[in-house]
């Protein structure tokens, strides 16, 4: 909420307290009693490969911007972390992919951040900036940027694909 207005009745009536049954301070409106949840952000994204190379997107937003990085980014309402990424594939670099498997999982609680990473191929190879990017492209591993990554956790995966690439592990499997 984070607001001085209640979300649900409107009231300016809102104060942070522990509520009855709780243990963490939370934004409580003093006449409705709703209670404000603040969760941690999901982000999800992929490593995507396409004949031993792996696309990287140059960042056109903060923070950030200007390094390069993997297509990711937060999870919208009523999505799964499959779809997530695959949309985020695609507005970061119009890249069509195919997710194989679930790469990691990274808990930031410094900046209250879920990563889920997957690892997934280009279906083409046609791909071109979208509007989250000032340049994609597809590198092998020795010409990747590795001293303009935007964020540790673009290395971590890439260095975890690395050493798993061959052991068929973490398979995803959709929902029926």
């Amino acid at each position: 909420m984070k607001s001085k207005f209640c979300p649900n009745c409107g009231s300016n009536n809102v104060v942070n307290k522990i509520p009855e049954g709780d243990t963490h301070s939370r934004q409580v409106c003093m006449d409705c009693n709703y209670i404000e949840y603040e969760n941690p952000k999901i982000v999800v994204g992929s490593v995507c490969t396409f004949k031993n190379k792996f696309l990287m997107c140059k960042r056109a937003i903060d923070p950030q911007k200007g390094l390069w990085t993997l297509p990711a980014g937060y999870l919208e309402n009523n999505e799964s972390v499959q779809d997530g990424a695959i949309r985020e594939a695609y507005e970061e670099a119009y890249a069509k992919i195919r997710i194989n498997n679930l790469l990691a999982i990274y808990s930031l609680h410094h900046i209250s951040q879920i990563q889920i990473l997957f690892h997934s191929e280009l279906i083409e190879e046609n791909i071109k900036p979208g509007i989250e990017s000032l340049e994609v492209g597809l590198f092998e591993w020795e010409n990747i940027h590795w001293d303009k990554i935007a964020f540790p956790s673009v290395k971590w995966a890439l260095d975890n694909f690395r050493e798993r690439q061959n052991l068929d592990t973490f398979k995803v499997f959709s929902n029926p």
